[in-house]
């Protein structure tokens, strides 16, 4: 997907943030899909929630597949109508985060999966953006059943960047999860 412009998003404040620290934990993904999972219920339509699980995990897999060192931290925002999830890692090449065609053979999808792909049909926007100590994974997601009408869309998602694990480690005073309401 091409480089978003958060501008249009960043000019509305969150309504509800949620940080959770995935670094050196024995299941970040289920941890990922259980965190999504309550900070959306009652917040978004049901199968949103359900997408926004789906998503998170994909997001959380491919970093732990294709990380030496996988997930840092995953943050929840929501916005008015919208749900950004964010996952970051320590990978710096983010030339290697693409969704696959549906198109391509099954020799070349074999190994790699299909998640991005699913992720871009789910999301209403997502992107890939270099930090200054890796790389996040950034999508959009429509909180009601029939998406967001085409003009609330939002042609760039906002550049909140995760803290570094030291920072996040002293928001949450040592017990891996930031909540900000």
């Amino acid at each position: 997907m091409d480089a978003v412009d958060e501008e249009r998003l960043c000019r509305r404040t969150p309504v509800r943030r949620h940080w959770v620290k995935l670094a050196d934990r024995t299941e970040p993904s289920g941890l990922a899909r259980r965190h999504v999972r309550e900070f959306l219920d009652g917040r978004a339509a049901p199968e949103r929630v359900d997408d926004a699980v789906l998503i998170a995990s994909e997001l959380v897999g491919n970093a732990l597949r294709h990380t030496a060192g996988g997930p840092d931290c995953m943050c929840v925002e929501v916005y008015r109508n919208v749900a950004v999830l964010r996952v970051h890692d320590a990978g710096r090449d983010v030339s290697r985060v693409r969704a696959r065609s549906a198109e391509e053979s099954v020799e070349e999808l074999t190994g790699s999966g299909l998640g991005l792909l699913l992720v871009g049909k789910l999301a209403s926007a997502w992107s890939v953006r270099p930090t200054a100590i890796g790389k996040e994974v950034v999508v959009v997601l429509a909180l009601g059943a029939s998406g967001l009408p085409e003009r609330d869309v939002p042609p760039h998602i906002p550049a909140v960047r995760p803290p570094l694990t030291a920072e996040l480690h002293q928001l949450d005073g040592g017990h891996g999860e930031f909540d900000s309401r």
